[in-house]
Protein backbone atom coordinates (compact mmCIF):
# COMPACT_ATOMS: atom_id res chain seq x y z
CA UNK A 1 0.00 0.00 0.00
CA UNK A 2 1.25 3.80 -0.22
CA UNK A 3 2.41 5.63 2.54
CA UNK A 4 0.02 7.80 4.07
CA UNK A 5 1.21 11.32 2.80
CA UNK A 6 0.44 9.93 -0.58
CA UNK A 7 -3.16 9.29 0.22
CA UNK A 8 -3.22 12.67 1.61
CA UNK A 9 -2.82 14.15 -2.04
CA UNK A 10 -5.62 12.67 -3.58
CA UNK A 11 -8.20 15.37 -2.78
CA UNK A 12 -6.75 17.87 -4.86
CA UNK A 13 -7.44 16.24 -8.28
CA UNK A 14 -10.79 15.26 -6.81
CA UNK A 15 -12.02 19.03 -6.01
CA UNK A 16 -10.78 19.63 -9.52
CA UNK A 17 -12.51 17.30 -11.56
CA UNK A 18 -16.20 17.50 -9.13
CA UNK A 19 -17.96 14.26 -8.64
CA UNK A 20 -15.64 12.42 -11.03
CA UNK A 21 -17.08 8.97 -9.23
CA UNK A 22 -19.87 10.15 -7.33
CA UNK A 23 -22.30 8.51 -9.22
CA UNK A 24 -22.89 5.23 -7.90
CA UNK A 25 -24.72 4.16 -11.06
CA UNK A 26 -22.01 5.14 -13.87
CA UNK A 27 -21.09 1.86 -14.95
CA UNK A 28 -17.61 0.48 -14.10
CA UNK A 29 -15.79 -0.03 -17.19
CA UNK A 30 -12.57 -2.13 -17.41
CA UNK A 31 -9.25 -1.46 -18.84
CA UNK A 32 -9.48 -0.81 -22.36
CA UNK A 33 -6.17 0.00 -23.88
CA UNK A 34 -3.05 0.20 -23.32
CA UNK A 35 -1.25 3.65 -23.02
CA UNK A 36 1.72 4.17 -25.36
CA UNK A 37 5.10 3.86 -23.94
CA UNK A 38 7.27 7.14 -22.46
CA UNK A 39 10.49 7.16 -23.96
CA UNK A 40 12.52 5.97 -28.32
CA UNK A 41 43.58 -9.58 -45.83
CA UNK A 42 45.56 -9.84 -47.47
CA UNK A 43 47.54 -6.85 -48.27
CA UNK A 44 47.43 -7.56 -52.03
CA UNK A 45 44.32 -7.37 -52.31
CA UNK A 46 43.74 -3.86 -51.23
CA UNK A 47 44.34 -0.09 -50.97
CA UNK A 48 42.90 2.80 -50.14
CA UNK A 49 43.46 6.70 -50.52
CA UNK A 50 41.98 8.05 -46.88
CA UNK A 51 43.48 10.99 -44.46
CA UNK A 52 42.08 10.51 -40.50
CA UNK A 53 42.14 13.88 -38.69
CA UNK A 54 42.99 12.82 -35.54
CA UNK A 55 41.72 15.52 -32.79
CA UNK A 56 44.06 14.47 -30.11
CA UNK A 57 47.09 16.66 -29.23
CA UNK A 58 49.33 14.30 -28.49
CA UNK A 59 52.79 14.58 -30.07
CA UNK A 60 53.15 11.79 -32.56
CA UNK A 61 56.09 9.72 -32.08
CA UNK A 62 59.03 8.64 -34.37
CA UNK A 63 57.06 5.62 -34.98
CA UNK A 64 54.04 7.11 -35.62
CA UNK A 65 55.31 9.13 -38.21
CA UNK A 66 56.54 5.78 -39.51
CA UNK A 67 53.16 4.54 -39.73
CA UNK A 68 52.43 7.59 -41.19
CA UNK A 69 54.53 7.58 -44.00
CA UNK A 70 53.82 3.77 -44.51
CA UNK A 71 49.92 4.70 -45.41
CA UNK A 72 49.03 3.26 -41.59
CA UNK A 73 46.44 6.38 -41.24
CA UNK A 74 43.77 4.81 -39.02
CA UNK A 75 40.26 3.34 -39.30
CA UNK A 76 39.14 3.66 -42.92
CA UNK A 77 35.38 4.38 -43.93
CA UNK A 78 34.15 0.81 -44.82
CA UNK A 79 30.48 -1.09 -45.56
CA UNK A 80 30.61 -1.67 -41.66
CA UNK A 81 31.70 1.74 -40.40
CA UNK A 82 29.49 3.64 -38.34
CA UNK A 83 27.79 6.03 -40.84
CA UNK A 84 28.17 4.16 -44.14
CA UNK A 85 24.61 3.44 -44.69
CA UNK A 86 23.52 6.97 -44.51
CA UNK A 87 26.53 8.13 -47.04
CA UNK A 88 25.29 5.69 -49.63
CA UNK A 89 21.42 6.70 -49.05
CA UNK A 90 22.65 10.87 -49.41
CA UNK A 91 25.12 9.19 -52.55
CA UNK A 92 22.10 7.90 -54.34
CA UNK A 93 20.06 10.85 -54.00
CA UNK A 94 22.00 12.81 -55.89
CA UNK A 95 22.54 10.48 -58.00
CA UNK A 96 18.86 10.32 -58.70
CA UNK A 97 18.54 13.82 -58.76
CA UNK A 98 15.48 13.40 -56.38
CA UNK A 99 14.38 14.64 -53.02
CA UNK A 100 13.85 12.99 -50.26
CA UNK A 101 10.62 14.63 -48.33
CA UNK A 102 11.67 15.26 -44.63
CA UNK A 103 9.47 13.41 -42.18
CA UNK A 104 9.79 16.51 -39.59
CA UNK A 105 7.72 18.29 -42.49
CA UNK A 106 4.94 15.77 -42.86
CA UNK A 107 1.81 17.00 -40.75
CA UNK A 108 1.16 14.12 -38.49
CA UNK A 109 -2.19 15.28 -37.38
CA UNK A 110 -4.98 17.35 -38.78
CA UNK A 111 -4.99 21.22 -37.93
CA UNK A 112 -7.76 21.51 -35.56
CA UNK A 113 -8.61 23.47 -32.99
CA UNK A 114 -6.68 22.93 -29.77
CA UNK A 115 -7.59 24.95 -26.99
CA UNK A 116 -4.15 26.59 -25.44
CA UNK A 117 -6.20 27.80 -21.57
CA UNK A 118 -8.88 26.09 -19.69
CA UNK A 119 -12.70 26.25 -21.29
CA UNK A 120 -15.50 26.11 -19.30
CA UNK A 121 -17.69 23.24 -19.47
CA UNK A 122 -20.26 25.77 -22.05
CA UNK A 123 -17.32 26.38 -23.95
CA UNK A 124 -15.88 22.67 -24.47
CA UNK A 125 -19.93 21.71 -25.53
CA UNK A 126 -19.45 24.76 -28.33
CA UNK A 127 -16.45 23.09 -29.62
CA UNK A 128 -17.95 19.83 -29.58
CA UNK A 129 -20.98 20.58 -31.35
CA UNK A 130 -18.12 21.92 -34.32
CA UNK A 131 -16.38 18.70 -33.73
CA UNK A 132 -16.93 15.85 -37.09
CA UNK A 133 -16.33 13.05 -34.52
CA UNK A 134 -18.91 13.80 -31.56
CA UNK A 135 -18.58 9.80 -30.29
CA UNK A 136 -14.97 10.37 -29.56
CA UNK A 137 -14.37 13.75 -29.08
CA UNK A 138 -13.37 13.39 -25.92
CA UNK A 139 -10.68 10.93 -26.34
CA UNK A 140 -9.23 12.41 -29.31
CA UNK A 141 -8.57 16.24 -27.64
CA UNK A 142 -6.88 14.84 -24.85
CA UNK A 143 -5.08 12.87 -27.64
CA UNK A 144 -4.32 16.18 -29.66
CA UNK A 145 -3.46 17.85 -26.32
CA UNK A 146 -1.00 15.37 -25.21
CA UNK A 147 0.80 15.76 -29.03
CA UNK A 148 1.02 19.30 -28.45
CA UNK A 149 1.79 19.16 -24.91
CA UNK A 150 -0.45 21.50 -24.21
CA UNK A 151 -0.95 22.34 -20.59
CA UNK A 152 -2.72 20.15 -18.12
CA UNK A 153 -4.62 22.63 -16.68
CA UNK A 154 -6.62 22.65 -20.46
CA UNK A 155 -6.85 18.72 -19.63
CA UNK A 156 -8.07 19.19 -16.20
CA UNK A 157 -11.00 21.56 -17.43
CA UNK A 158 -11.59 18.44 -20.49
CA UNK A 159 -12.57 16.21 -17.57
CA UNK A 160 -14.14 18.60 -16.02
CA UNK A 161 -16.99 18.96 -19.46
CA UNK A 162 -16.39 15.02 -19.27
CA UNK A 163 -18.04 14.87 -15.73
CA UNK A 164 -20.24 17.02 -15.49
CA UNK A 165 -21.80 15.64 -19.25
CA UNK A 166 -21.43 12.07 -18.41
CA UNK A 167 -21.41 11.62 -14.78
CA UNK A 168 -17.96 9.43 -15.31
CA UNK A 169 -14.81 9.46 -16.62
CA UNK A 170 -13.84 6.25 -18.90
CA UNK A 171 -10.50 4.13 -18.08
CA UNK A 172 -9.30 5.11 -21.77
CA UNK A 173 -9.67 8.96 -20.91
CA UNK A 174 -7.77 9.02 -17.63
CA UNK A 175 -4.80 6.91 -18.89
CA UNK A 176 -4.51 9.15 -22.22
CA UNK A 177 -4.56 12.32 -19.45
CA UNK A 178 -1.77 10.05 -16.95
CA UNK A 179 0.35 10.13 -20.37
CA UNK A 180 0.26 13.83 -20.85
CA UNK A 181 1.09 14.24 -16.47
CA UNK A 182 4.19 11.57 -16.96
CA UNK A 183 5.46 13.09 -20.37
CA UNK A 184 5.04 16.89 -19.11
CA UNK A 185 6.30 15.77 -15.08
CA UNK A 186 2.83 17.21 -13.01
CA UNK A 187 4.24 14.03 -10.63
CA UNK A 188 1.58 15.34 -7.85
CA UNK A 189 -1.33 14.54 -10.59
CA UNK A 190 0.28 11.28 -11.18
CA UNK A 191 0.36 10.77 -7.36
CA UNK A 192 -3.41 11.38 -7.36
CA UNK A 193 -4.22 9.38 -10.52
CA UNK A 194 -3.20 6.00 -9.18
CA UNK A 195 -4.98 6.80 -5.74
CA UNK A 196 -8.38 7.73 -8.30
CA UNK A 197 -7.69 4.82 -10.66
CA UNK A 198 -7.02 2.36 -8.19
CA UNK A 199 -10.28 3.23 -6.39
CA UNK A 200 -12.37 3.39 -9.36
CA UNK A 201 -10.89 0.21 -11.20
CA UNK A 202 -10.10 -3.07 -10.16
CA UNK A 203 -7.78 -4.23 -12.36
CA UNK A 204 -4.71 -1.28 -14.51
CA UNK A 205 -3.56 -2.94 -17.47
CA UNK A 206 0.29 -2.83 -18.32
CA UNK A 207 0.61 0.26 -19.94
CA UNK A 208 -0.74 2.34 -16.60
CA UNK A 209 1.62 0.40 -14.50
CA UNK A 210 4.19 1.30 -16.67
CA UNK A 211 3.30 5.17 -16.80
CA UNK A 212 2.85 5.25 -12.73
CA UNK A 213 6.54 3.42 -12.73
CA UNK A 214 7.84 6.39 -14.94
CA UNK A 215 6.12 9.28 -12.58
CA UNK A 216 6.58 7.27 -9.33
CA UNK A 217 10.70 6.62 -10.00
CA UNK A 218 10.61 10.57 -10.18
CA UNK A 219 9.23 10.99 -6.41
CA UNK A 220 9.83 10.41 -3.50
CA UNK A 221 7.75 7.33 -3.44
CA UNK A 222 10.05 5.64 -6.10
CA UNK A 223 9.66 1.87 -4.23
CA UNK A 224 6.19 1.77 -4.72
CA UNK A 225 7.52 1.78 -8.28
CA UNK A 226 8.88 -2.26 -7.73
CA UNK A 227 5.26 -2.82 -6.51
CA UNK A 228 4.01 -2.05 -9.87
CA UNK A 229 7.07 -3.76 -11.37
CA UNK A 230 5.91 -7.23 -9.99
CA UNK A 231 2.19 -5.74 -10.59
CA UNK A 232 3.47 -6.48 -14.71
CA UNK A 233 5.56 -9.38 -14.01
CA UNK A 234 1.95 -11.03 -13.48
CA UNK A 235 0.95 -10.35 -16.42
CA UNK A 236 3.84 -9.92 -18.85
CA UNK A 237 7.62 -9.19 -19.12
CA UNK A 238 8.37 -6.09 -18.15
CA UNK A 239 10.14 -3.57 -20.62
CA UNK A 240 13.87 -2.39 -20.10
CA UNK A 241 12.27 1.02 -19.85
CA UNK A 242 10.40 -0.69 -16.89
CA UNK A 243 13.22 -1.53 -14.86
CA UNK A 244 15.23 1.23 -16.21
CA UNK A 245 13.01 3.68 -14.38
CA UNK A 246 13.68 2.29 -11.24
CA UNK A 247 17.40 1.51 -11.33
CA UNK A 248 18.15 5.51 -11.34
CA UNK A 249 15.78 6.28 -8.90
CA UNK A 250 17.59 3.82 -6.46
CA UNK A 251 20.80 4.45 -7.65
CA UNK A 252 19.85 8.54 -7.12
CA UNK A 253 18.89 7.80 -3.37
CA UNK A 254 22.15 4.91 -2.58
CA UNK A 255 19.85 1.99 -3.03
CA UNK A 256 22.79 0.21 -4.66
CA UNK A 257 21.53 -3.12 -4.00
CA UNK A 258 18.29 -2.65 -5.44
CA UNK A 259 19.88 -1.61 -8.76
CA UNK A 260 21.95 -4.27 -8.93
CA UNK A 261 19.33 -6.43 -8.26
CA UNK A 262 17.07 -5.37 -11.09
CA UNK A 263 20.19 -5.38 -13.21
CA UNK A 264 20.92 -8.47 -13.02
CA UNK A 265 17.32 -9.94 -13.27
CA UNK A 266 16.96 -7.93 -16.27
CA UNK A 267 20.20 -9.91 -17.61
CA UNK A 268 18.57 -13.19 -16.42
CA UNK A 269 15.68 -12.10 -18.78
CA UNK A 270 17.72 -11.15 -21.71
CA UNK A 271 16.35 -7.87 -21.57
CA UNK A 272 18.91 -4.68 -23.01
CA UNK A 273 19.58 -2.02 -20.20
CA UNK A 274 18.65 1.12 -21.41
CA UNK A 275 21.51 3.56 -21.60
CA UNK A 276 20.23 6.07 -18.87
CA UNK A 277 20.44 3.18 -16.54
CA UNK A 278 23.95 2.23 -17.27
CA UNK A 279 24.94 5.82 -17.18
CA UNK A 280 23.48 6.22 -13.61
CA UNK A 281 25.85 3.54 -12.13
CA UNK A 282 29.47 4.92 -13.42
CA UNK A 283 27.56 8.73 -12.43
CA UNK A 284 26.65 7.37 -8.94
CA UNK A 285 29.63 4.91 -9.19
CA UNK A 286 31.80 8.53 -8.51
CA UNK A 287 30.62 8.58 -4.80
CA UNK A 288 31.27 4.59 -3.91
CA UNK A 289 35.44 3.80 -3.59
CA UNK A 290 34.77 0.29 -2.00
CA UNK A 291 36.37 -2.39 -4.10
CA UNK A 292 32.55 -3.83 -4.33
CA UNK A 293 31.00 -1.22 -6.82
CA UNK A 294 34.65 -1.05 -8.56
CA UNK A 295 33.84 -4.82 -9.29
CA UNK A 296 30.27 -4.26 -10.27
CA UNK A 297 31.47 -1.57 -13.26
CA UNK A 298 34.02 -3.82 -14.40
CA UNK A 299 30.95 -6.46 -14.60
CA UNK A 300 28.80 -4.02 -16.56
CA UNK A 301 32.02 -3.11 -19.02
CA UNK A 302 32.45 -6.87 -19.47
CA UNK A 303 28.57 -7.03 -20.36
CA UNK A 304 29.02 -4.65 -23.37
CA UNK A 305 31.85 -6.30 -24.45
CA UNK A 306 29.71 -9.92 -24.28
CA UNK A 307 26.60 -8.11 -25.74
CA UNK A 308 28.71 -6.07 -28.55
CA UNK A 309 27.14 -3.00 -27.04
CA UNK A 310 28.44 0.33 -28.22
CA UNK A 311 28.14 3.03 -25.62
CA UNK A 312 26.85 6.74 -27.18
CA UNK A 313 28.86 9.71 -26.43
CA UNK A 314 27.52 10.64 -23.06
CA UNK A 315 28.03 7.20 -21.82
CA UNK A 316 31.59 7.04 -22.86
CA UNK A 317 32.02 10.13 -21.15
CA UNK A 318 30.47 9.33 -17.78
CA UNK A 319 32.81 5.77 -17.78
CA UNK A 320 35.31 8.37 -18.70
CA UNK A 321 35.08 10.71 -15.93
CA UNK A 322 34.23 7.91 -13.22
CA UNK A 323 37.82 5.73 -14.16
CA UNK A 324 39.51 9.18 -13.58
CA UNK A 325 37.66 9.57 -10.30
CA UNK A 326 39.03 6.52 -9.05
CA UNK A 327 41.47 7.08 -5.92
CA UNK A 328 45.23 6.19 -6.23
CA UNK A 329 44.76 4.07 -9.57
CA UNK A 330 45.67 7.21 -11.76
CA UNK A 331 43.62 6.21 -14.83
CA UNK A 332 43.79 8.58 -17.70
CA UNK A 333 41.16 8.69 -20.80
CA UNK A 334 41.70 9.91 -24.07
CA UNK A 335 39.42 9.77 -27.01
CA UNK A 336 41.54 8.31 -30.08
CA UNK A 337 41.19 6.33 -33.23
CA UNK A 338 43.09 3.24 -33.79
CA UNK A 339 45.44 3.01 -36.61
CA UNK A 340 45.24 0.06 -39.83
CA UNK A 341 47.45 -2.07 -37.69
CA UNK A 342 45.44 -2.38 -35.01
CA UNK A 343 47.23 -0.31 -32.64
CA UNK A 344 45.97 2.15 -30.25
CA UNK A 345 47.29 5.85 -31.25
CA UNK A 346 47.44 7.23 -27.38
CA UNK A 347 48.83 4.10 -25.51
CA UNK A 348 50.09 2.14 -28.29
CA UNK A 349 48.22 -1.02 -27.37
CA UNK A 350 47.40 -3.60 -30.07
CA UNK A 351 43.80 -4.60 -30.18
CA UNK A 352 42.44 -7.89 -30.55
CA UNK A 353 42.55 -9.78 -33.46
CA UNK A 354 39.65 -9.89 -35.90
CA UNK A 355 40.09 -13.58 -36.54
CA UNK A 356 38.52 -16.31 -34.80
CA UNK A 357 40.49 -18.20 -32.70
CA UNK A 358 39.95 -22.10 -33.45
CA UNK A 359 37.08 -23.07 -31.21
CA UNK A 360 35.34 -20.09 -32.27
CA UNK A 361 35.83 -21.39 -36.27
CA UNK A 362 35.04 -24.55 -35.43
CA UNK A 363 32.05 -23.67 -33.52
CA UNK A 364 30.45 -21.13 -36.60
CA UNK A 365 31.61 -23.78 -38.78
CA UNK A 366 29.50 -26.08 -37.80
CA UNK A 367 26.25 -23.40 -36.88
CA UNK A 368 26.67 -22.28 -40.61
CA UNK A 369 26.07 -25.73 -41.68
CA UNK A 370 23.33 -26.56 -39.83
CA UNK A 371 21.53 -23.41 -39.35
CA UNK A 372 22.29 -21.31 -42.94
CA UNK A 373 23.03 -23.92 -45.20
CA UNK A 374 20.90 -26.88 -44.30
CA UNK A 375 18.10 -24.67 -41.52
CA UNK A 376 14.94 -25.96 -41.26
CA UNK A 377 13.72 -26.39 -44.91
CA UNK A 378 16.27 -27.00 -47.26
CA UNK A 379 13.82 -27.05 -49.80
CA UNK A 380 13.52 -22.97 -48.99
CA UNK A 381 17.39 -22.49 -50.73
CA UNK A 382 18.42 -25.41 -52.74
CA UNK A 383 17.45 -29.15 -53.38
CA UNK A 384 19.29 -31.75 -51.57
CA UNK A 385 20.32 -33.31 -54.81
CA UNK A 386 22.34 -29.81 -55.69
CA UNK A 387 23.82 -29.25 -52.06
CA UNK A 388 24.80 -32.72 -52.12
CA UNK A 389 26.53 -32.01 -55.35
CA UNK A 390 28.00 -28.68 -54.08
CA UNK A 391 29.24 -30.41 -51.27
CA UNK A 392 30.93 -32.81 -53.44
CA UNK A 393 32.19 -30.14 -56.15
CA UNK A 394 33.45 -28.11 -53.08
CA UNK A 395 35.74 -31.09 -51.24
CA UNK A 396 37.35 -31.73 -54.17
CA UNK A 397 39.01 -28.20 -54.90
CA UNK A 398 39.66 -27.38 -51.60
CA UNK A 399 40.89 -24.85 -50.60
CA UNK A 400 40.20 -21.50 -52.42
CA UNK A 401 41.36 -18.09 -51.59
CA UNK A 402 38.20 -16.07 -52.73
CA UNK A 403 34.92 -16.95 -53.25
CA UNK A 404 33.12 -14.64 -55.72
CA UNK A 405 29.38 -13.81 -55.42
CA UNK A 406 29.11 -13.63 -59.26
CA UNK A 407 25.85 -11.98 -59.56
CA UNK A 408 26.66 -9.31 -56.71
CA UNK A 409 29.72 -8.61 -58.35
CA UNK A 410 28.55 -8.41 -62.13
CA UNK A 411 25.78 -5.51 -60.47
CA UNK A 412 28.28 -3.17 -59.05
CA UNK A 413 27.81 -0.74 -61.52
CA UNK A 414 24.67 0.58 -63.10
CA UNK A 415 26.11 0.78 -66.76
CA UNK A 416 28.12 -2.01 -68.31
CA UNK A 417 27.92 -5.28 -70.06
CA UNK A 418 27.39 -7.92 -66.49
CA UNK A 419 29.77 -10.61 -67.56
CA UNK A 420 32.41 -7.59 -68.53
CA UNK A 421 32.23 -6.55 -65.36
CA UNK A 422 32.92 -9.92 -63.52
CA UNK A 423 35.14 -11.20 -66.18
CA UNK A 424 37.07 -7.83 -65.07
CA UNK A 425 37.49 -8.45 -61.43
CA UNK A 426 37.82 -12.35 -62.28
CA UNK A 427 41.01 -11.42 -64.35
CA UNK A 428 42.40 -9.04 -61.60
CA UNK A 429 42.15 -11.39 -58.85
CA UNK A 430 43.42 -14.31 -61.11
CA UNK A 431 46.88 -12.41 -62.22
CA UNK A 432 47.60 -12.30 -58.52
CA UNK A 433 47.75 -15.97 -58.45
CA UNK A 434 44.71 -16.73 -55.69
CA UNK A 435 42.82 -19.59 -56.08
CA UNK A 436 39.44 -18.54 -56.96
CA UNK A 437 35.49 -19.76 -57.07
CA UNK A 438 32.84 -17.84 -58.82
CA UNK A 439 29.26 -18.82 -58.09
CA UNK A 440 26.49 -18.06 -59.97
CA UNK A 441 23.18 -19.00 -61.83
CA UNK A 442 22.39 -21.47 -64.42
CA UNK A 443 21.24 -18.31 -66.40
CA UNK A 444 24.53 -16.71 -67.01
CA UNK A 445 25.56 -19.62 -69.45
CA UNK A 446 22.96 -18.99 -72.10
CA UNK A 447 24.52 -16.14 -73.97
CA UNK A 448 22.83 -12.66 -74.13
CA UNK A 449 23.49 -9.18 -74.18
CA UNK A 450 24.16 -8.99 -70.61
CA UNK A 451 26.18 -12.34 -70.43
CA UNK A 452 28.29 -12.84 -73.06
CA UNK A 453 29.50 -16.71 -73.85
CA UNK A 454 33.00 -15.60 -74.60
CA UNK A 455 33.55 -13.44 -71.30
CA UNK A 456 31.53 -16.87 -68.99
CA UNK A 457 34.49 -18.90 -71.20
CA UNK A 458 37.58 -16.80 -70.06
CA UNK A 459 36.35 -16.95 -66.63
CA UNK A 460 36.06 -20.41 -66.33
CA UNK A 461 39.36 -20.94 -66.94
CA UNK A 462 40.86 -18.28 -64.31
CA UNK A 463 38.74 -19.98 -61.43
CA UNK A 464 36.18 -22.79 -60.28
CA UNK A 465 32.75 -21.74 -61.29
CA UNK A 466 29.99 -23.54 -59.90
CA UNK A 467 26.05 -22.31 -61.18
CA UNK A 468 23.16 -23.06 -58.90
CA UNK A 469 19.39 -23.18 -60.23
CA UNK A 470 17.66 -20.20 -61.41
CA UNK A 471 15.79 -20.42 -58.17
CA UNK A 472 18.63 -20.99 -55.45
CA UNK A 473 20.06 -18.93 -53.01
CA UNK A 474 23.65 -18.55 -53.74
CA UNK A 475 24.32 -16.72 -50.40
CA UNK A 476 24.59 -19.84 -48.58
CA UNK A 477 26.81 -21.57 -51.23
CA UNK A 478 28.78 -19.04 -50.94
CA UNK A 479 29.29 -18.88 -47.04
CA UNK A 480 29.82 -22.68 -47.06
CA UNK A 481 32.54 -22.72 -49.56
CA UNK A 482 34.27 -19.70 -47.82
CA UNK A 483 34.35 -21.08 -44.18
CA UNK A 484 35.10 -24.78 -45.25
CA UNK A 485 38.23 -23.51 -47.29
CA UNK A 486 39.28 -21.97 -43.87
CA UNK A 487 40.26 -19.22 -42.17
CA UNK A 488 42.58 -17.41 -45.10
CA UNK A 489 39.49 -17.24 -46.83
CA UNK A 490 37.77 -14.58 -48.17
CA UNK A 491 34.65 -13.62 -49.84
CA UNK A 492 33.97 -11.11 -52.50
CA UNK A 493 30.33 -9.53 -52.14
CA UNK A 494 28.21 -6.45 -51.36
CA UNK A 495 25.63 -7.97 -49.35
CA UNK A 496 25.00 -7.98 -45.83
CA UNK A 497 24.21 -11.10 -45.03
CA UNK A 498 21.75 -9.76 -42.55
CA UNK A 499 19.17 -12.53 -43.03
CA UNK A 500 21.66 -15.30 -42.78
CA UNK A 501 23.07 -13.80 -39.49
CA UNK A 502 19.66 -13.82 -38.08
CA UNK A 503 19.08 -17.78 -38.83
CA UNK A 504 21.94 -18.42 -36.12
CA UNK A 505 20.40 -20.06 -32.75
CA UNK A 506 21.98 -17.65 -30.21
CA UNK A 507 23.69 -14.59 -29.77
CA UNK A 508 27.17 -15.63 -29.13
CA UNK A 509 26.78 -17.11 -32.45
CA UNK A 510 25.80 -14.17 -34.42
CA UNK A 511 28.02 -12.41 -32.62
CA UNK A 512 30.72 -14.75 -34.12
CA UNK A 513 29.78 -14.49 -38.05
CA UNK A 514 29.55 -10.76 -37.41
CA UNK A 515 33.30 -11.27 -36.39
CA UNK A 516 34.41 -13.13 -39.30
CA UNK A 517 32.37 -11.28 -41.39
CA UNK A 518 33.84 -8.49 -41.03
CA UNK A 519 37.40 -10.27 -40.96
CA UNK A 520 36.53 -11.86 -44.21
CA UNK A 521 34.50 -9.92 -46.52
CA UNK A 522 36.26 -7.95 -49.46
CA UNK A 523 34.11 -5.02 -50.72
CA UNK A 524 34.78 -3.28 -54.06
CA UNK A 525 34.25 0.02 -53.39
CA UNK A 526 35.58 1.99 -57.13
CA UNK A 527 35.42 -0.04 -60.43
CA UNK A 528 35.73 1.65 -63.74
CA UNK A 529 36.20 -0.16 -66.80
CA UNK A 530 40.34 0.19 -68.04
CA UNK A 531 41.37 2.05 -64.80
CA UNK A 532 42.70 0.01 -61.32
CA UNK A 533 39.73 -1.61 -59.34
CA UNK A 534 40.29 -0.83 -55.32
CA UNK A 535 39.18 -3.03 -52.64
CA UNK A 536 37.79 -1.62 -48.88
CA UNK A 537 40.74 -2.37 -45.99
CA UNK A 538 39.68 -5.41 -43.96
CA UNK A 539 40.38 -4.81 -40.49
CA UNK A 540 42.77 -6.50 -38.69
CA UNK A 541 41.47 -5.79 -35.14
CA UNK A 542 38.20 -6.47 -33.61
CA UNK A 543 35.79 -3.51 -32.94
CA UNK A 544 34.44 -4.50 -28.97
CA UNK A 545 34.88 -3.56 -25.51
CA UNK A 546 38.35 -5.26 -24.45
CA UNK A 547 41.10 -4.57 -22.11
CA UNK A 548 44.66 -5.55 -20.54
CA UNK A 549 45.92 -4.99 -17.30
CA UNK A 550 46.23 -1.03 -17.50
CA UNK A 551 44.04 -0.29 -19.94
CA UNK A 552 40.55 -0.11 -21.25
CA UNK A 553 39.57 0.15 -24.68
CA UNK A 554 35.90 1.02 -25.61
CA UNK A 555 34.43 1.51 -29.16
CA UNK A 556 31.51 4.30 -28.80
CA UNK A 557 29.34 6.10 -30.90
CA UNK A 558 29.23 9.34 -31.96
CA UNK A 559 26.52 12.47 -31.67
CA UNK A 560 24.72 13.25 -34.81
CA UNK A 561 26.44 9.83 -36.59
CA UNK A 562 23.81 7.41 -37.69
CA UNK A 563 24.95 3.48 -37.15
CA UNK A 564 22.99 0.73 -38.61
CA UNK A 565 23.00 -2.37 -36.95
CA UNK A 566 25.58 -4.09 -39.06
CA UNK A 567 28.01 -1.58 -38.51
CA UNK A 568 30.76 -0.54 -36.15
CA UNK A 569 31.69 3.17 -34.44
CA UNK A 570 35.54 4.55 -35.54
CA UNK A 571 35.95 6.12 -32.17
CA UNK A 572 37.36 4.89 -29.44
CA UNK A 573 37.70 5.59 -25.58
CA UNK A 574 41.48 5.01 -24.41
CA UNK A 575 41.95 4.39 -20.84
CA UNK A 576 45.42 4.16 -19.32
CA UNK A 577 47.00 3.50 -15.57
CA UNK A 578 49.74 4.91 -15.09
CA UNK A 579 51.98 3.46 -12.46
Amino acid sequence: MLAQPLCSVAPRLQRVIGSLFAHQGAPRLLPCCVAPQLCTSSKYLMSTEYKQNDGNKRKTSNAQHERTRRGDTGSTFSLFTAGAARKRAEFSKKQIGGTLADASTVAKIAKTSVPTKPLSVDEWKELKAESYNKTRFEVSMMEKLLTTRADVDVAKSLLVFVTMETGTVEYELLLKYLVLCVQEQHLSEVLDLYVIMKTRFKVLDVGAYSLFISGFSKTDHWREAVMFLDSIKKMINPSPRNYGDIIISALQHKEVETAWRLFKEMEGKNLKPNEDALQAFFECGKSFYDDQYENMMMYILSYLRDNQIYPREHLMHSIHSWFESIPGNRWEGHVTTILHSGECRVCNTLLESIQLSEEEYSILQECVMNNIIQGTDVFKKTTPEELQHFQTFVKNRLPFDVVIDGLNVANIAAKGNQSRILLDVVSHLAHQNLRLLVLGRKHMLRGTHSWDKGHMAIIQKYADCFFTANISEDDPFLLYATIHSGNHCKFLSRDLMRDHKACLSDKNTRRLFFKWQRGHQLVLSRYNPGHKMKFEIIPKYDTIVQTTDDTWHIPYDEEGVERCSYEVPRKWLCLQRHN
